[in-house]
């Protein structure tokens, strides 16, 4: 007698993770960020892996395709801006979770098992950032209270590190925002506030998203357990990273206008161009001090609408060589 069988249909469940990856022009940084996701991933829990490429013309994405069916590769040909690439990247995704990195971060052991604890203790917490470290070891300031002129005055007395950074200390604690660069995401928060701005190329991206996300109701927690290895990759050459200042101050202005207003907009312009102007003016009696870098911040300060700005290159370069644009955010 014969049996008929109904046919057996497996279903994948969606990753709990989604590892998000961003890379300009930065193959060798972005094998050993791929390899340090390999090394650290927590065991069972399921993932995916998502590499957007964003028109490098130094091999990447055929290294990332040389590694095999387990990435998914999105290669774009013309450039576009960080927060239009995370964004990308996490509408793509399919995990609860999205770990954003830039190719120059490398996760330390632990980190993404530590930062999904911390999301998961937290159900209104709609992002996560390790711990960052320098290419020495060294932890550098990766997270903040959000800009105002309260932060622009504490910027004016030096007492920027004191006052506004918020990466600090041994435990979990909630913070206003914390860098992108290596930053575990709510996917459902994330879709909330529609993702990260693209109006912002690069620099305060982040913020602004932290912002939206707060005034939605959500906030973002600093997990010190988690760490990253953060390769900043910004030249000290003023010739190459002027572009740079540029976007830096221009965003830091656009933020400051969506959500504090003109005024605020303008105090800030001031307030920050003092201290530049001071470190300047020190600089120019001291040693190996960088003071036409001090006085290009202390200018683009007051005036961020002149000057090529990051964005303003990579339009103008859209059908040219490329050449890095946000390496080292």
């Amino acid at each position: 007698m014969n049996i008929a069988r109904s046919p057996i249909i497996v279903t994948r469940l969606p990753p709990t993770l989604s590892y998000c990856v961003v890379n300009t022009n930065g193959r060798d940084l972005l094998l050993a960020c791929l390899a340090s996701i390999e090394r650290t991933h927590p065991a069972g829990v399921e993932r995916e892996v998502l590499v957007l490429d964003n028109a490098s013309d130094d091999g990447s994405a055929a290294a990332v395709r040389a590694l095999g069916d387990g990435i998914r590769l999105i290669a774009l040909g013309r450039r576009t801006g960080k927060a239009e690439n995370d964004s990308t990247l996490m509408r793509e995704a399919g995990g609860r979770y999205c770990l954003l990195l830039n190719e120059d971060s490398e996760l330390q052991p632990g980190a993404s098992a530590a930062l999904i604890a911390a999301l998961d203790a937290d159900p209104k917490a709609a992002a996560a950032g390790p711990r960052l470290l320098d290419s020495g070891g060294e932890p550098v300031p990766c997270a903040w209270r959000f800009p105002g002129v309260g932060t622009a005055v504490a910027g004016a007395l030096f007492l920027h590190r004191w006052l506004t950074v918020q990466s600090k200390g041994s435990t979990t604690r909630r913070v206003d925002w914390a860098q992108s660069s290596a930053l575990m995401v709510r996917r459902e928060a994330a879709a909330e506030v529609d993702y990260l701005d693209p109006a912002f190329f690069v620099y305060y991206d982040e913020c602004d998203f932290a912002k939206r996300l707060t005034d939605a109701g959500w906030h973002s927690l600093f997990v010190p357990s988690a760490a990253a290895i953060h390769h900043d990759q910004l030249s000290s050459d003023l010739a190459a990273g002027l572009p740079r200042v540029v976007e830096f101050h221009r965003n830091r202005d656009l933020y400051m206008r969506r959500h504090h207003g003109r005024a605020a907009a303008l105090a800030v312009r001031v307030l920050t161009a003092w201290p530049y102007a001071l470190r300047a003016l020190a600089a120019t009696v001291m040693p190996n001090q960088p003071a036409r870098a001090y006085w290009a911040h202390a200018r683009q300060s007051l005036l961020p609408h002149r000057g090529v700005s990051i964005r303003d290159r990579a339009q103008a370069t859209a059908d040219g060589p490329q050449t890095p644009l946000y390496g080292g955010k």
